[in-house]
Protein backbone atom coordinates (compact mmCIF):
# COMPACT_ATOMS: atom_id res chain seq x y z
CA UNK A 1 0.00 0.00 0.00
CA UNK A 2 1.34 3.65 -0.57
CA UNK A 3 0.22 4.96 2.76
CA UNK A 4 2.41 2.22 4.03
CA UNK A 5 5.30 3.33 1.95
CA UNK A 6 4.99 6.17 3.08
CA UNK A 7 5.17 5.27 6.55
CA UNK A 8 8.01 3.21 6.56
CA UNK A 9 9.48 6.43 4.90
CA UNK A 10 8.46 8.78 8.05
CA UNK A 11 9.98 6.20 10.28
CA UNK A 12 13.28 6.49 8.42
CA UNK A 13 13.37 9.95 8.32
CA UNK A 14 12.90 10.30 11.86
CA UNK A 15 15.73 7.79 12.18
CA UNK A 16 18.06 9.89 10.21
CA UNK A 17 17.06 12.98 12.11
CA UNK A 18 17.44 11.84 15.26
CA UNK A 19 20.70 9.95 14.45
CA UNK A 20 22.11 13.40 13.69
CA UNK A 21 20.94 15.59 16.68
CA UNK A 22 20.96 13.24 19.55
CA UNK A 23 23.91 15.04 20.81
CA UNK A 24 22.60 18.13 20.96
CA UNK A 25 20.25 16.90 24.13
CA UNK A 26 21.61 17.99 27.58
CA UNK A 27 20.68 16.05 30.74
CA UNK A 28 17.46 15.59 32.64
CA UNK A 29 17.49 16.52 36.08
CA UNK A 30 16.94 13.21 37.32
CA UNK A 31 19.27 11.46 34.52
CA UNK A 32 22.63 11.17 36.22
CA UNK A 33 20.93 9.42 39.75
CA UNK A 34 19.26 7.01 36.47
CA UNK A 35 22.92 6.15 35.06
CA UNK A 36 24.12 4.84 38.39
CA UNK A 37 20.76 2.84 38.79
CA UNK A 38 21.64 1.33 35.53
CA UNK A 39 25.50 0.52 36.33
CA UNK A 40 24.23 -1.02 39.72
CA UNK A 41 21.29 -3.37 38.22
CA UNK A 42 24.19 -4.56 35.81
CA UNK A 43 26.74 -5.11 38.92
CA UNK A 44 23.68 -6.75 40.13
CA UNK A 45 23.24 -9.32 37.34
CA UNK A 46 27.24 -9.46 36.66
CA UNK A 47 27.94 -10.11 40.18
CA UNK A 48 25.14 -13.28 40.25
CA UNK A 49 23.52 -11.34 42.86
CA UNK A 50 25.96 -10.63 45.36
CA UNK A 51 26.06 -7.05 44.50
CA UNK A 52 22.26 -5.92 45.83
CA UNK A 53 22.82 -2.42 45.82
CA UNK A 54 20.09 -1.99 42.93
CA UNK A 55 17.50 -3.10 45.20
CA UNK A 56 18.06 -0.27 47.94
CA UNK A 57 19.55 2.58 45.94
CA UNK A 58 17.45 5.94 46.51
CA UNK A 59 13.97 4.89 45.55
CA UNK A 60 14.50 3.93 41.77
CA UNK A 61 14.14 0.74 42.73
CA UNK A 62 10.81 1.46 43.05
CA UNK A 63 11.12 1.67 39.16
CA UNK A 64 11.83 -1.02 36.80
CA UNK A 65 14.72 -0.55 35.20
CA UNK A 66 14.99 -1.84 31.73
CA UNK A 67 15.78 1.83 30.49
CA UNK A 68 18.59 2.35 31.99
CA UNK A 69 20.73 -1.35 31.81
CA UNK A 70 19.94 -0.68 28.20
CA UNK A 71 22.10 2.24 27.76
CA UNK A 72 24.65 1.40 30.14
CA UNK A 73 25.62 -2.19 28.02
CA UNK A 74 25.14 0.24 24.82
CA UNK A 75 27.40 2.43 26.59
CA UNK A 76 30.13 0.03 26.70
CA UNK A 77 29.86 -0.83 22.87
CA UNK A 78 28.49 2.29 21.28
CA UNK A 79 31.41 5.22 20.16
CA UNK A 80 29.66 8.05 22.76
CA UNK A 81 30.03 9.00 26.68
CA UNK A 82 27.32 7.51 28.24
CA UNK A 83 25.06 10.20 28.27
CA UNK A 84 25.21 10.68 24.64
CA UNK A 85 24.23 7.04 24.62
CA UNK A 86 21.66 7.10 26.72
CA UNK A 87 20.03 9.96 24.22
CA UNK A 88 20.54 7.21 21.36
CA UNK A 89 18.92 4.69 22.65
CA UNK A 90 16.19 6.92 24.02
CA UNK A 91 15.26 7.54 20.85
CA UNK A 92 15.77 4.32 19.81
CA UNK A 93 12.53 3.08 22.52
CA UNK A 94 10.81 6.48 21.03
CA UNK A 95 10.96 4.98 17.38
CA UNK A 96 9.29 1.93 18.97
CA UNK A 97 6.56 3.61 20.20
CA UNK A 98 6.15 5.55 17.11
CA UNK A 99 6.36 2.31 15.14
CA UNK A 100 3.88 0.64 17.04
CA UNK A 101 1.69 3.49 17.15
CA UNK A 102 1.44 3.15 13.29
CA UNK A 103 0.56 -0.19 13.33
CA UNK A 104 -2.47 -0.23 16.00
CA UNK A 105 -3.70 2.70 14.13
CA UNK A 106 -3.27 0.41 10.47
CA UNK A 107 -5.10 -2.43 12.61
CA UNK A 108 -7.98 -0.50 13.66
CA UNK A 109 -8.82 1.94 10.79
CA UNK A 110 -6.94 0.75 7.60
CA UNK A 111 -3.25 1.88 6.19
CA UNK A 112 -4.14 5.85 5.85
CA UNK A 113 -5.19 5.88 9.69
CA UNK A 114 -2.35 4.11 10.70
CA UNK A 115 0.12 6.83 8.49
CA UNK A 116 -2.10 9.37 9.66
CA UNK A 117 -1.48 7.74 13.42
CA UNK A 118 2.52 8.05 13.03
CA UNK A 119 2.41 11.73 11.57
CA UNK A 120 0.33 12.86 14.35
CA UNK A 121 2.74 11.10 16.96
CA UNK A 122 5.97 11.93 15.43
CA UNK A 123 4.80 15.61 15.03
CA UNK A 124 3.85 16.00 18.53
CA UNK A 125 6.72 18.32 20.18
CA UNK A 126 5.92 16.47 23.83
CA UNK A 127 6.51 12.89 22.58
CA UNK A 128 9.44 13.86 20.81
CA UNK A 129 11.51 15.94 22.68
CA UNK A 130 10.77 13.10 25.66
CA UNK A 131 12.03 10.29 23.58
CA UNK A 132 15.48 11.86 23.45
CA UNK A 133 15.82 12.45 27.58
CA UNK A 134 13.05 11.40 29.56
CA UNK A 135 14.83 8.03 31.11
CA UNK A 136 11.12 7.16 33.04
CA UNK A 137 8.46 8.24 31.48
CA UNK A 138 9.08 8.38 27.55
CA UNK A 139 10.08 4.14 28.10
CA UNK A 140 7.24 3.96 29.58
CA UNK A 141 5.05 6.29 27.14
CA UNK A 142 6.62 2.81 25.10
CA UNK A 143 6.09 0.03 26.51
CA UNK A 144 2.50 1.07 27.55
CA UNK A 145 2.01 1.36 23.74
CA UNK A 146 3.34 -2.05 22.96
CA UNK A 147 0.53 -3.44 26.02
CA UNK A 148 -2.12 -1.51 24.13
CA UNK A 149 -1.37 -2.85 21.01
CA UNK A 150 -1.41 -6.09 22.61
CA UNK A 151 -4.98 -6.07 24.13
CA UNK A 152 -6.37 -4.43 21.04
CA UNK A 153 -5.05 -7.35 19.08
CA UNK A 154 -6.22 -9.71 21.77
CA UNK A 155 -10.15 -8.04 21.56
CA UNK A 156 -9.94 -7.65 17.78
CA UNK A 157 -9.28 -11.57 17.64
CA UNK A 158 -11.87 -12.76 20.80
CA UNK A 159 -12.30 -15.29 21.45
CA UNK A 160 -8.90 -17.10 20.30
CA UNK A 161 -6.09 -14.71 19.80
CA UNK A 162 -3.83 -15.68 17.62
CA UNK A 163 -0.39 -17.04 19.62
CA UNK A 164 1.57 -13.73 18.25
CA UNK A 165 -0.85 -11.44 19.83
CA UNK A 166 -0.44 -13.67 23.61
CA UNK A 167 2.94 -13.05 23.06
CA UNK A 168 2.90 -8.93 22.25
CA UNK A 169 0.36 -8.95 25.26
CA UNK A 170 3.07 -10.63 27.19
CA UNK A 171 6.09 -8.48 26.13
CA UNK A 172 3.99 -5.73 26.29
CA UNK A 173 2.88 -6.44 29.72
CA UNK A 174 6.47 -7.17 31.28
CA UNK A 175 8.20 -3.97 29.53
CA UNK A 176 5.33 -1.80 30.80
CA UNK A 177 4.83 -3.17 34.29
CA UNK A 178 8.88 -3.26 34.72
CA UNK A 179 8.85 0.33 34.03
CA UNK A 180 6.49 1.60 36.28
CA UNK A 181 3.91 -0.24 38.99
CA UNK A 182 1.35 2.46 37.26
CA UNK A 183 0.51 -0.27 33.83
CA UNK A 184 -1.89 -1.47 36.79
CA UNK A 185 -4.17 0.73 34.97
CA UNK A 186 -3.96 -1.39 32.00
CA UNK A 187 -6.85 -3.23 33.74
CA UNK A 188 -9.45 -1.20 33.10
CA UNK A 189 -8.47 -0.63 29.23
CA UNK A 190 -8.88 -4.31 28.85
CA UNK A 191 -11.75 -5.38 31.12
CA UNK A 192 -14.27 -2.68 30.52
CA UNK A 193 -13.80 -3.50 26.68
CA UNK A 194 -14.14 -7.37 27.22
CA UNK A 195 -17.20 -6.92 28.88
CA UNK A 196 -18.72 -5.44 26.34
CA UNK A 197 -17.86 -7.84 24.03
CA UNK A 198 -19.22 -10.57 26.55
CA UNK A 199 -22.56 -8.36 26.99
CA UNK A 200 -23.35 -8.40 23.32
CA UNK A 201 -22.91 -12.32 23.07
CA UNK A 202 -25.09 -12.78 25.87
CA UNK A 203 -27.58 -10.97 24.34
CA UNK A 204 -27.47 -12.96 20.92
CA UNK A 205 -26.37 -16.34 21.90
CA UNK A 206 -27.03 -16.42 25.54
CA UNK A 207 -25.19 -17.30 28.31
CA UNK A 208 -23.81 -20.74 28.18
CA UNK A 209 -21.92 -19.79 24.65
CA UNK A 210 -20.70 -16.95 25.73
CA UNK A 211 -19.59 -18.28 28.85
CA UNK A 212 -17.12 -20.51 26.75
CA UNK A 213 -15.94 -17.80 24.24
CA UNK A 214 -15.17 -16.23 27.14
CA UNK A 215 -13.40 -18.96 28.92
CA UNK A 216 -11.11 -19.47 25.70
CA UNK A 217 -10.34 -16.16 25.63
CA UNK A 218 -8.82 -16.34 29.19
CA UNK A 219 -7.38 -19.28 28.49
CA UNK A 220 -5.80 -18.65 25.50
CA UNK A 221 -4.01 -15.66 27.45
CA UNK A 222 -3.00 -16.89 30.24
CA UNK A 223 0.45 -17.50 29.01
CA UNK A 224 0.90 -13.86 28.60
CA UNK A 225 0.58 -13.26 31.94
CA UNK A 226 3.85 -15.84 32.34
CA UNK A 227 5.24 -14.00 29.70
CA UNK A 228 4.82 -10.79 31.40
CA UNK A 229 5.83 -11.79 34.98
CA UNK A 230 9.32 -13.36 33.57
CA UNK A 231 10.14 -10.09 31.79
CA UNK A 232 8.95 -7.71 34.82
CA UNK A 233 11.47 -9.83 36.64
CA UNK A 234 14.24 -9.37 34.18
CA UNK A 235 13.98 -5.27 34.54
CA UNK A 236 12.88 -4.91 37.96
CA UNK A 237 14.23 -7.21 40.07
CA UNK A 238 13.07 -5.68 43.04
CA UNK A 239 9.62 -6.49 42.30
CA UNK A 240 9.91 -10.53 42.14
CA UNK A 241 12.64 -10.25 45.94
CA UNK A 242 8.81 -10.64 47.85
CA UNK A 243 5.52 -11.11 46.28
CA UNK A 244 3.95 -7.88 47.42
CA UNK A 245 7.03 -5.26 46.51
CA UNK A 246 4.81 -4.45 43.78
CA UNK A 247 1.62 -3.43 45.85
CA UNK A 248 4.86 -1.82 48.28
CA UNK A 249 5.68 -0.02 45.34
CA UNK A 250 2.34 0.93 44.41
CA UNK A 251 1.47 2.26 47.99
CA UNK A 252 4.49 4.60 48.15
CA UNK A 253 4.02 5.93 44.64
CA UNK A 254 0.03 6.63 45.93
CA UNK A 255 1.45 9.38 48.00
CA UNK A 256 3.84 12.66 47.83
CA UNK A 257 7.00 11.15 48.62
CA UNK A 258 9.37 14.45 48.41
CA UNK A 259 9.05 17.75 50.21
CA UNK A 260 6.51 19.86 48.47
CA UNK A 261 7.56 22.83 46.39
CA UNK A 262 6.17 25.56 44.23
CA UNK A 263 5.99 25.50 40.87
CA UNK A 264 4.76 27.67 37.90
CA UNK A 265 0.80 27.10 36.86
CA UNK A 266 -1.31 29.83 34.98
CA UNK A 267 1.22 32.48 36.12
CA UNK A 268 1.01 31.33 39.97
CA UNK A 269 3.34 29.45 42.07
CA UNK A 270 1.45 26.81 43.91
CA UNK A 271 2.62 23.99 46.35
CA UNK A 272 2.39 20.69 44.00
CA UNK A 273 0.07 18.75 46.11
CA UNK A 274 -2.32 21.71 45.84
CA UNK A 275 -2.17 22.22 42.16
CA UNK A 276 -5.91 22.79 40.81
CA UNK A 277 -7.95 20.04 39.29
CA UNK A 278 -7.66 21.79 36.12
CA UNK A 279 -4.25 21.29 35.88
CA UNK A 280 -4.17 18.16 33.48
CA UNK A 281 -6.77 19.36 31.15
CA UNK A 282 -6.06 22.77 31.02
CA UNK A 283 -1.74 21.30 30.33
CA UNK A 284 -3.01 18.98 27.22
CA UNK A 285 -5.00 22.03 26.26
CA UNK A 286 -2.37 24.00 25.53
CA UNK A 287 0.73 21.70 24.81
CA UNK A 288 -0.91 19.17 22.22
CA UNK A 289 -0.49 20.20 18.89
CA UNK A 290 -4.02 21.46 17.69
CA UNK A 291 -4.40 19.11 14.87
CA UNK A 292 -3.90 16.07 17.40
CA UNK A 293 -6.32 17.77 19.79
CA UNK A 294 -9.21 17.62 17.57
CA UNK A 295 -8.83 14.41 15.89
CA UNK A 296 -7.98 13.21 18.76
CA UNK A 297 -11.10 13.73 20.82
CA UNK A 298 -13.21 13.29 17.86
CA UNK A 299 -11.83 9.50 17.45
CA UNK A 300 -12.52 9.42 20.88
CA UNK A 301 -15.81 9.91 21.01
CA UNK A 302 -16.57 8.76 17.76
CA UNK A 303 -14.74 5.69 16.45
CA UNK A 304 -16.10 3.70 19.66
CA UNK A 305 -19.74 4.41 18.66
CA UNK A 306 -19.62 3.22 14.80
CA UNK A 307 -22.65 0.97 14.33
CA UNK A 308 -20.91 -0.38 11.29
CA UNK A 309 -18.46 -2.12 13.14
CA UNK A 310 -18.13 -5.70 15.03
CA UNK A 311 -18.40 -5.63 18.40
CA UNK A 312 -14.45 -6.95 18.39
CA UNK A 313 -13.32 -3.59 16.81
CA UNK A 314 -15.67 -1.04 18.43
CA UNK A 315 -14.14 -2.91 21.81
CA UNK A 316 -11.02 -2.46 20.74
CA UNK A 317 -11.38 1.10 19.71
CA UNK A 318 -13.06 2.17 23.12
CA UNK A 319 -9.91 0.48 24.80
CA UNK A 320 -7.71 2.60 22.76
CA UNK A 321 -10.41 5.46 24.08
CA UNK A 322 -10.06 4.30 28.18
CA UNK A 323 -6.15 4.31 27.40
CA UNK A 324 -6.42 8.66 25.98
CA UNK A 325 -8.71 9.55 28.34
CA UNK A 326 -9.45 7.48 31.61
CA UNK A 327 -5.98 8.08 33.37
CA UNK A 328 -6.67 11.79 33.28
CA UNK A 329 -9.95 11.22 34.97
CA UNK A 330 -8.57 8.95 37.70
CA UNK A 331 -5.92 11.54 37.95
CA UNK A 332 -8.49 13.94 38.60
CA UNK A 333 -10.38 12.24 41.51
CA UNK A 334 -7.86 11.02 43.32
CA UNK A 335 -5.82 14.24 42.64
CA UNK A 336 -2.02 13.05 43.03
CA UNK A 337 0.51 16.22 43.69
CA UNK A 338 1.00 17.50 39.97
CA UNK A 339 4.46 18.73 38.78
CA UNK A 340 7.16 18.95 35.74
CA UNK A 341 4.06 19.81 33.07
CA UNK A 342 2.65 16.46 31.77
CA UNK A 343 6.01 14.12 31.90
CA UNK A 344 4.21 11.70 34.02
CA UNK A 345 1.01 11.35 31.33
CA UNK A 346 3.16 11.22 28.32
CA UNK A 347 1.56 7.58 27.81
CA UNK A 348 -1.54 9.16 27.12
CA UNK A 349 -0.22 10.47 23.73
CA UNK A 350 -0.09 7.63 21.63
CA UNK A 351 -3.10 6.36 22.28
CA UNK A 352 -4.65 9.76 21.12
CA UNK A 353 -2.78 9.80 18.12
CA UNK A 354 -3.98 6.41 16.78
CA UNK A 355 -7.69 7.78 17.79
CA UNK A 356 -7.02 11.13 15.66
CA UNK A 357 -5.35 8.99 12.93
CA UNK A 358 -8.33 6.62 12.93
CA UNK A 359 -10.71 10.07 13.05
CA UNK A 360 -8.48 11.35 10.22
CA UNK A 361 -9.11 8.26 7.82
CA UNK A 362 -12.53 8.37 8.12
CA UNK A 363 -12.51 12.11 7.23
CA UNK A 364 -10.31 11.42 3.93
CA UNK A 365 -13.16 8.40 3.10
CA UNK A 366 -15.82 10.63 3.35
CA UNK A 367 -14.00 13.16 1.76
CA UNK A 368 -12.82 10.82 -1.01
CA UNK A 369 -16.94 10.25 -1.87
CA UNK A 370 -17.30 14.22 -3.21
CA UNK A 371 -14.41 14.23 -5.29
CA UNK A 372 -11.01 15.08 -6.00
CA UNK A 373 -11.13 18.96 -4.50
CA UNK A 374 -12.45 17.81 -1.22
CA UNK A 375 -9.79 15.35 -0.89
CA UNK A 376 -7.13 17.83 -1.54
CA UNK A 377 -8.39 20.38 1.08
CA UNK A 378 -8.85 17.50 3.63
CA UNK A 379 -5.07 16.69 3.43
CA UNK A 380 -4.22 19.91 2.81
CA UNK A 381 -5.80 20.63 6.24
CA UNK A 382 -4.21 17.92 7.84
CA UNK A 383 -0.85 18.75 6.20
CA UNK A 384 -1.23 22.69 7.32
CA UNK A 385 -2.01 21.24 11.16
CA UNK A 386 1.08 18.95 11.38
CA UNK A 387 3.37 22.09 9.88
CA UNK A 388 2.43 24.27 12.89
CA UNK A 389 4.05 21.65 15.05
CA UNK A 390 6.87 20.57 12.98
CA UNK A 391 7.52 24.33 12.44
CA UNK A 392 8.13 24.55 16.06
CA UNK A 393 10.11 21.71 16.83
CA UNK A 394 12.58 22.81 14.45
CA UNK A 395 12.84 26.73 16.33
CA UNK A 396 13.56 25.16 19.70
CA UNK A 397 15.61 22.59 19.26
CA UNK A 398 16.57 20.58 20.82
CA UNK A 399 14.12 21.64 23.94
CA UNK A 400 11.22 20.36 21.58
CA UNK A 401 9.55 19.14 25.42
CA UNK A 402 9.35 22.75 25.95
CA UNK A 403 6.42 23.35 23.62
CA UNK A 404 3.45 25.03 23.60
CA UNK A 405 0.97 25.13 20.67
CA UNK A 406 0.28 28.23 18.16
CA UNK A 407 -3.33 28.70 19.68
CA UNK A 408 -2.01 29.21 23.00
CA UNK A 409 0.73 31.74 22.10
CA UNK A 410 3.74 29.38 22.16
CA UNK A 411 6.54 29.40 24.51
CA UNK A 412 7.03 33.10 24.54
CA UNK A 413 3.14 33.50 26.22
CA UNK A 414 3.89 30.38 28.24
CA UNK A 415 6.84 31.65 29.76
CA UNK A 416 5.18 33.90 32.48
CA UNK A 417 2.61 31.23 33.15
CA UNK A 418 3.93 27.70 32.88
CA UNK A 419 6.82 26.09 33.62
CA UNK A 420 9.02 25.52 30.40
CA UNK A 421 12.67 23.73 30.58
CA UNK A 422 12.13 22.22 34.37
CA UNK A 423 14.93 19.33 33.22
CA UNK A 424 17.43 22.04 32.53
CA UNK A 425 18.59 20.64 29.32
CA UNK A 426 19.78 23.82 28.65
CA UNK A 427 22.80 24.17 30.58
CA UNK A 428 24.59 21.19 27.75
CA UNK A 429 24.19 24.46 25.38
CA UNK A 430 25.42 27.07 28.00
CA UNK A 431 28.11 25.40 28.91
CA UNK A 432 29.25 24.82 25.92
CA UNK A 433 28.94 28.49 24.78
CA UNK A 434 30.76 29.36 28.13
CA UNK A 435 33.41 27.05 27.15
CA UNK A 436 33.66 28.23 23.82
CA UNK A 437 33.96 32.02 25.11
CA UNK A 438 36.79 30.88 27.39
CA UNK A 439 38.64 29.21 24.99
CA UNK A 440 38.54 31.91 22.22
CA UNK A 441 39.65 34.35 24.89
CA UNK A 442 42.75 31.90 25.88
CA UNK A 443 41.24 32.86 29.18
CA UNK A 444 42.61 29.97 32.18
CA UNK A 445 41.77 30.10 35.78
CA UNK A 446 43.83 31.44 38.29
CA UNK A 447 47.10 29.31 39.34
CA UNK A 448 46.63 25.88 40.77
CA UNK A 449 42.56 25.60 40.45
CA UNK A 450 39.80 25.46 38.17
CA UNK A 451 36.92 27.75 36.91
CA UNK A 452 34.25 27.81 39.51
CA UNK A 453 30.60 28.22 38.40
CA UNK A 454 27.58 28.96 40.80
CA UNK A 455 25.03 27.52 39.09
CA UNK A 456 21.32 27.91 39.40
CA UNK A 457 19.31 24.56 38.61
CA UNK A 458 20.51 20.65 38.93
CA UNK A 459 24.34 21.10 39.79
CA UNK A 460 25.31 17.44 38.98
CA UNK A 461 23.94 18.05 35.15
CA UNK A 462 25.89 21.26 35.15
CA UNK A 463 28.96 19.78 36.50
CA UNK A 464 28.64 17.14 33.57
CA UNK A 465 27.95 19.36 31.00
CA UNK A 466 31.03 21.87 31.92
CA UNK A 467 33.16 19.00 32.42
CA UNK A 468 36.45 18.54 34.65
CA UNK A 469 38.11 21.76 33.82
CA UNK A 470 35.01 23.72 35.88
CA UNK A 471 34.20 23.00 39.73
CA UNK A 472 30.19 23.60 41.00
CA UNK A 473 28.50 25.76 43.25
CA UNK A 474 25.91 26.84 45.34
CA UNK A 475 28.07 29.65 46.69
CA UNK A 476 27.53 32.56 44.55
CA UNK A 477 30.43 34.36 46.71
CA UNK A 478 33.30 31.71 45.72
CA UNK A 479 32.16 31.72 41.85
CA UNK A 480 34.07 33.12 38.76
CA UNK A 481 31.07 32.81 36.66
CA UNK A 482 27.22 31.86 37.19
CA UNK A 483 24.77 29.58 35.54
CA UNK A 484 21.44 29.75 35.84
CA UNK A 485 18.27 28.43 34.19
CA UNK A 486 15.74 31.21 32.82
CA UNK A 487 12.72 30.29 35.29
CA UNK A 488 10.91 31.91 37.38
CA UNK A 489 13.61 30.38 40.67
CA UNK A 490 16.65 31.71 39.17
CA UNK A 491 17.21 35.72 39.37
CA UNK A 492 18.37 38.02 36.74
CA UNK A 493 21.65 39.37 37.19
CA UNK A 494 23.60 42.64 36.98
CA UNK A 495 27.08 40.89 36.15
CA UNK A 496 28.08 40.67 32.73
CA UNK A 497 25.85 38.31 30.49
CA UNK A 498 28.52 36.11 28.30
CA UNK A 499 26.68 33.60 27.23
CA UNK A 500 22.79 33.09 26.20
CA UNK A 501 20.37 29.93 25.63
CA UNK A 502 17.63 31.42 23.69
CA UNK A 503 14.78 29.90 21.52
CA UNK A 504 11.65 31.77 19.88
CA UNK A 505 12.50 35.16 21.82
CA UNK A 506 12.65 32.91 25.28
CA UNK A 507 15.63 33.07 27.51
CA UNK A 508 16.47 29.10 28.12
CA UNK A 509 19.78 29.71 30.36
CA UNK A 510 22.48 32.23 31.14
CA UNK A 511 25.94 32.63 31.63
CA UNK A 512 27.25 35.58 33.97
CA UNK A 513 30.81 36.67 34.72
CA UNK A 514 30.79 37.06 38.91
CA UNK A 515 34.75 38.41 38.25
CA UNK A 516 34.85 42.03 39.46
CA UNK A 517 31.52 41.65 40.06
CA UNK A 518 29.97 41.74 43.45
CA UNK A 519 28.12 38.89 44.63
CA UNK A 520 24.39 38.45 44.07
CA UNK A 521 22.15 35.61 44.91
CA UNK A 522 21.06 33.31 42.30
CA UNK A 523 17.45 32.42 43.52
CA UNK A 524 14.28 34.38 43.81
CA UNK A 525 13.23 31.20 45.24
CA UNK A 526 14.55 27.44 46.17
CA UNK A 527 14.31 25.53 43.31
CA UNK A 528 12.14 22.39 43.12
Amino acid sequence: MFADRIAIGVLIFVALVAVFTFRDYGLGWDDYTHSQYGDLLLALYGSGFADQRALSFVNLYKYGGGFDMAAALAAKVLPFDLFETRRLVGAAVGLVGLFVTWRMGRRLGGPVAGLCALLLLAACPLFYGHMFMNPKDAPFATAMAVLLFGIVRALDEFPRPHVRTVVLAGVGLGLAFGSRILAGAAAIYAVIPLAMILIENLRIDGWKPAAQRLGDFIVTMLPALLIGYLIMGLLWPWSIVSPLNPIDAAEYFDKFFEKPWRELYMGRLISVPDMPLSYLPVLFAVKLPEIMLVLGLAGAVFAPARRNLTINRRAALFAVALAALLPVVLAMISHPAFYNGLRHFIFLVPPFAVLGGVAMAWIIRRARAYGRPALAAAVAVFMAGLALPVIDMVRLHPYQYTSFNTAYGGVKKAKANFMLDYWGLAFKEAAHELRTRLDAASDHPPPGRRWVVAICGNQATAQVALGPAFETTYNEKQADFAMALGTYYCKYLKAPIIATVERAGVIYARVYDMRGSPPESLLNTPPP
